[in-house]
């Protein structure tokens, strides 16, 4: 499957419908995506010794039984990702690359995020997500059509194209007259399952 980019003329009438794209996390992610693109109860450090902890603040990751992730914590994780049908997805394991990101600041779909808020370093957990707190429902209103224009070359039925938002769509039909898209996330409409394991938390 070819991955392409569109003519300007056709991406600039394709905005409005990448921005209904559901991908929960408003495709900050994923895995916003996109964008899972939902608040939790922030776990707070407590000093049992009553000092200032804001003073006191770690700088460098925290080791296992430290702290506590929250807003705005940068953190490091390993997960794999399945389907309800035991399909895998996605795995940072297999990569062998952990993968980072800031929980709380829309980077990944909000599913994640809540998942990995009051964890420790070195817990690993097992979360399904339902679509609205992954990628959202698949919708109709995602599939649209644009003027074909000869300038924007071969484009054929399968090859996944960009908008002009960075957002992927798939071609689904080609005519001298139109081109159809489909802007829905690949994952839209799915409940995902994460094992998530804290490799390190880092609180600036």
């Amino acid at each position: 499957m070819r991955i392409r980019r569109l003519a300007p003329v056709i991406l600039a009438l394709v905005v409005i419908a990448a921005a209904c794209g559901g991908d929960g996390s408003d495709d900050a992610a994923a895995p916003s995506d996109q964008d899972v693109e939902a608040q939790g109860i922030d776990a707070d450090t407590v000093d049992s010794q009553g000092d200032d902890q804001s003073a006191a603040a770690p700088t460098e990751p925290a080791q296992e039984g430290g702290l506590m992730a929250q807003d705005g914590d940068l953190v490091e994780v390993h997960y794999v990702g399945t389907l309800d049908d035991g399909s895998q997805f996605d795995s940072s394991r297999e990569r062998g690359q952990p993968f980072s990101f800031t929980v709380g600041s829309g980077q990944v779909i909000s599913g994640f995020d809540e998942a990995v808020r009051g964890a420790e370093v070195g817990d690993v957990n097992t979360v399904r997500m339902e679509p609205a707190d992954a990628y959202g429902e698949w919708s109709e209103e995602n599939i649209v059509r644009v003027p074909f224009n000869p300038e924007q070359g071969d484009v054929a039925v399968g090859d996944r194209v960009y908008l002009n938002t960075g957002q992927e769509a798939v071609v689904l039909e080609v005519t001298d007259e139109y081109v159809e898209l489909d802007a829905n996330h690949p994952l839209a409409g799915e409940a995902l399952t994460f094992e998530i394991e804290v490799l390190a938390i880092t609180r600036g």
